[in-house]
């Protein structure tokens, strides 16, 4: 391995952006340094990981297949022979296809041996697929046919039918024992069969409920299977012919199924009908917990939580008796993605992956769960250990991965719609491209410096340029041109026009295909020039504290795009006049008490001006204000503007003209000789709608004598008036 330089130059951004805020500007450091963040990006020969990091993609490049696949929708499935030959199983005309030493020739059906035949098809295999292949004790090719009937094809010098059913239609999985007996999971009875090494005496070992067997494994004398319709993970005693179910997914199907060297069991389930809804979702798949786990060992070493010895625990006790394992509690919202379970042996289920993607072929390679999905044709890697995952490659020609198979070094993808095979090979590509999500200021900005930090072989670059635009949308034409690529070297200039948004790509190099950059972290400095704050609303209204009758309470909402700090000044006038008064300086807070018996009754104005010099210079600080409402200030009561008395005998009137200058008159209340119960009144139109009211007061059955009737009269604001009247009564 080759000496690398390590950069690290965000310490003297944060300087820069120092610097910048002295200078009464805001500074912004927008980082990208998460697998979340990374991914909004796009990738080009680069991969993202979860953990956040850009490298180089491993090598791939597409296999010549001349025209053998030009009448091919998939590539279903593959197997490679003891030689390293690889056949390829497809669809929808069930040919088998084998590649060795860059040569590429058609072995089923084999009356089609030729390329320039390739195009006359056998009529009896129209629409019919190969799904699952396999080799026998003596290495001939097994081929699964499904279509009208499905069967089971032994190619020697000639194709012979070893294995057919009338239940059967499909054969989509394959697996074999240590024996070499032969297991297939079939369609659409949901049959699974055993057949011995020489393909004879089949016998079904399980019938399940569900309509077709996808995936199988056998291992240590048992066999896994994979199911339709209700997602069921099977573990299956072929002696007894008895089945119990280790996880129940909630997906609709289990695509595939692989079992490491420790006996956890992956299984990939998938919803196609989840994910093609969901597809404009945001995938969280790259979005890792915070933290790692410590080694590899965790998860994989068979133990149960009884097992496991504490700092303080006796290494002599003696461990608790197994209980039976129980599943674990199933993640929320499962049916939204597909999703890798890892199956201890002990039965404990883990979810390992989850991604918006119909899954098809998933592989273990190179300490790594490699998974084929669609409808994007993305190859991901996942690390069970590490929880490390990336997308290795996605294809912009065909939509799925449908299979995958490793070779030594080389990792070959099935891909469909249109059918191609692609190789991937165990070096990097020596140049790939990143193009970063639009960072938004927020405002039109100025762009500084893009520092990184990154690992940078002695042979390798990272060069970056930049552009900018004012429209969240990247390719709108109205946004600059590229700058020029520049060498990263140092923490270095974002060269492109002022604007709200801001671009940057990065071309990572390397000149050897064993190394690659890794990129850990981005740092990008935007400055928005000051902006003035803003009063978003002003509200005045009379104190609801009844110990306060004449305070007016003020209170407003301000921002300031900058985050600046602000403090605020009120000012007030008469309705009419054009000159201020200061009512308050220097406020920090937004809200006010106005002592307004200071003032003569009227209509007044309110301003409320913010101002950002605590965060700015003299020179930049800048100002925003805001004028209220008109606000009734009353502290007065109405007055009684007439009034008569007529006395008739026992009985009293009282005609009243109440008027108020500046609200409605709200409420006139009377009492006799003091009495403490005061009696309520309405004007005489009945409504108290208007600032002057008429009022009619009869007061019967008073007693001979001197008398003294009170009144009371408010306004709208509860100013309140009173008055009394006397009357003698004759006898």
């Amino acid at each position: 391995m080759k000496a690398t330089r390590y950069y690290n130059w965000l310490v003297l951004i944060l300087i820069l952006a120092m610097v910048s805020s002295a200078s009464a500007v805001t500074s912004v450091i927008t980082r990208h340094n998460s697998g979340a963040e990374f991914s909004k990006g796009k990738t080009d020969k680069t991969v993202v990981t979860s953990t956040g990091t850009i490298r180089l993609s491993p090598h791939t490049q597409e296999v010549d297949t001349g025209d053998w696949l030009s009448d091919v929708w998939s590539i279903h499935t593959m197997l490679t022979d003891a030689d390293g030959a690889l056949y390829l199983g497809t669809g929808p005309d069930a040919k088998v296809l084998r590649y060795a030493g860059g040569v590429i020739s058609q072995v089923y059906p084999v009356e089609e041996a030729s390329a320039e035949d390739a195009n006359a098809l056998d009529t009896s295999i129209l629409n019919e697929h190969v799904f699952a292949m396999a080799q026998d004790v003596a290495g001939r090719l097994l081929i699964a046919v499904s279509g009208s009937c499905g069967r089971l094809v032994r190619l020697d010098k000639t194709a012979e039918v070893v294995f057919e059913d009338e239940r059967v239609q499909y054969i989509f999985a394959m697996a074999q024992d240590a024996d070499n007996n032969l297991y297939l999971g079939t369609g659409p009875e949901g049959l699974v069969y055993r057949l011995n090494a020489f393909c004879q005496n089949p016998e079904v070992i399980y019938d399940a409920r569900d309509n077709n067997i996808l995936s199988l494994i056998v291992r240590d004398g048992m066999v896994y299977a994979g199911c339709d319709q209700r997602g069921l993970v099977y573990k299956i005693d072929p002696q007894e012919k008895r089945a119990t179910v280790l996880y129940d997914t909630d997906q609709d199907e289990v695509a595939s199924l692989l079992m490491d060297a420790d006996g956890n069991l992956y299984a990939a389930a998938t919803s196609a009908a989840a994910a093609i809804l969901q597809l404009k979702a945001k995938s969280n798949s790259m979005q890792n917990a915070p933290g790692r786990p410590e080694n590899g060992n965790g998860s994989g070493n068979g133990q149960t939580a009884a097992a496991i010895n504490t700092a303080n625990g006796d290494d002599d006790e003696e461990e608790e008796e197994k209980k039976p394992a129980k599943q674990a509690p199933r993640p929320p919202s499962a049916k939204a993605a597909g999703h890798i379970y890892k199956i201890n042996p002990d039965g404990f289920v883990t979810d390992v992956f989850a991604e918006i993607a119909v899954f098809y072929s998933l592989i273990d390679f190179d300490g790594k769960l490699w998974l084929g999905t669609g409808n994007q044709a993305q190859l991901y890697t996942v690390a069970p250990d590490t929880e490390e995952i990336a997308v290795f490659y996605e294809d912009t020609t065909s939509s799925q991965i449908t299979s995958l198979l490793a070779i030594e070094d080389t990792v070959y993808m099935g891909l469909s719609n249109p059918a191609r095979l692609v190789q991937m090979d165990k070096g990097f590509e020596s140049e790939g491209f990143y193009h970063s999500d639009l960072i938004d200021a927020g405002q039109p900005a100025r762009w500084g410096k893009l520092a990184i930090e990154a690992v940078i072989p002695d042979d390798g670059e990272v060069l970056m340029a930049s552009r900018s635009g004012n429209v969240a949308e990247p390719n709108d034409p109205t946004f600059s041109d590229w700058s020029d690529d520049v060498v990263v070297t140092d923490a270095t200039d974002l060269n492109c026009p002022l604007g709200r948004f801001c671009q940057y790509r990065l071309t990572l190099k390397s000149g050897d295909r064993l190394v690659t950059p890794e990129i850990r972290e981005v740092a990008a400095a935007s400055v928005v020039p000051n902006l003035a704050p803003r009063i978003n609303a002003v509200k005045i209204q009379r104190s609801r504290d009844k110990n306060k009758p004449t305070v007016q309470e003020i209170a407003f909402s301000a921002s300031d795009q900058n985050n600046d700090t602000l403090t605020f000044s009120l000012d007030f006038r008469r309705l009419g006049r054009s000159g201020w008064i200061q009512l308050e300086d220097k406020l920090d807070q937004p809200r006010f008490e106005w002592a307004s018996q200071t003032v003569e009754d009227g209509r007044y104005e309110v301003r409320v001006t913010a101002d950002d010099y605590k965060s700015n210079s003299a020179a930049t600080a800048l100002t925003g204000c805001r004028v209220s409402d008109p606000v009734v200030v009353d502290n007065s009561a109405p007055v009684i503007a007439d009034s008569s008395i007529t006395i008739d005998g026992h009985s009293v009137t009282l005609l009243l003209s109440v008027e108020d200058a500046l609200t409605m008159v709200g409420k006139v209340q009377y009492t006799v000789d003091s009495n403490d119960e005061w009696i309520a009144t309405l004007p005489d139109d009945s409504v108290y709608d208007t600032r002057s009211e008429q009022f009619t007061i009869v007061i019967d059955e008073l007693a001979a004598g001197d008398h003294v009737v009170a009144v009371a009269v408010s306004d709208d604001l509860e100013n309140t008036l009173y008055q009394t009247f006397e009357v003698t009564i004759q006898e």
